[in-house]
């Protein structure tokens, strides 16, 4: 991680968003996987995705949110879809939200890349609300 004494402000609010959007968790764990090997690499995305793009005042982040799936979706990155479907908790966009997203992918996209992505917005979500259960049943 970049040192926080010569951070750019850019890096800071990048960070910001970053765990707002994504969880303490998600971002603490790749701080702890990150090596020198991959450290320009993250800043880069801390900065420009995150503080940059992510930080602009026009879209909400629910907005963000559900451009950022279907555009994932439509790619195939299926991992980034799982992760970004999980960080809906956080950014406020619901299923109905990311239904209508692929819904577009579908269209524009093609039916296999929002057919997988439907796929997978199923299993995160059933993850999701069995942890939420797990977590109410404990109080």
């Amino acid at each position: 991680m970049a040192d926080q004494s010569v951070a750019s402000e850019r890096y800071r609010q990048g960070m910001t968003t970053r765990r707002s959007v994504l969880g303490d968790a998600h971002v603490n764990r790749a701080i702890a996987n990150e090596t020198p090997f991959d450290r320009p690499f993250q800043e880069m995305i801390t900065e420009g995705a995150w503080g940059t793009v992510w930080s602009r005042p026009h879209f909400s982040k629910r907005e963000r949110s559900i451009v950022t799936i279907a555009l994932l979706a439509a790619l195939g990155q299926h991992e980034e879809v799982a992760m970004h479907i999980r960080a809906t908790a956080n950014t406020g966009a619901t299923k109905e939200d990311i239904c209508e997203a692929l819904l577009h992918v579908a269209i524009y996209a093609g039916v296999p890349a929002a057919n997988h992505a439907f796929k997978i917005a199923k299993s995160v979500y059933a993850e999701m609300e069995a942890s939420q259960d797990t977590e109410e049943d404990t109080k």
